[in-house]
């Protein structure tokens, strides 16, 4: 397994943009696919954004696509969510989790690893 260590939240208001980082651990970060996934004050932990082990393949929930892109640098062991037009709704803890795989994964019970989340807030 890796290690996941999330960055980047914080307060933001309405339209503004935040990138998010997952750093991760090990020579092996490959080999692994990565999601992201959001929760919500009240809310069900969500699948927001996923992106295969080489970054050739990424997938996207409905209500972030066009506004939110998930990209990574192997080199650096690192997966980004660049997240723009920010909406009061965005609000959440945002998780990334990593496992061993060639495809995208968007199911959480498909990741054995997760990070310990990171805050992001948008106020209207």
């Amino acid at each position: 397994q890796v290690q996941l260590v999330e960055s980047g939240g914080g307060l933001v208001q309405a339209g503004e943009s935040l990138r998010l980082s997952c750093a991760a651990s090990g020579r092996t970060f490959t080999t692994y696919a990565i999601g992201w996934f959001r929760q919500g004050p009240g809310k069900e932990r969500e699948f927001v954004a996923a992106i295969n082990w080489s970054g050739s393949t990424t997938y996207y929930a409905d209500s972030v696509k066009g506004r939110f892109t998930i990209s990574r640098d192997n080199a650096k062991n690192t997966v980004y969510l660049q997240m723009n037009d920010l909406k009061p709704e965005d609000t959440a803890v945002y998780y990334c989790a990593a496992e061993q795989s060639e495809v995208v994964l968007i199911d959480p019970g498909d990741f054995g690893s997760w990070g310990q989340g990171t805050q992001v807030t948008v106020s209207s």
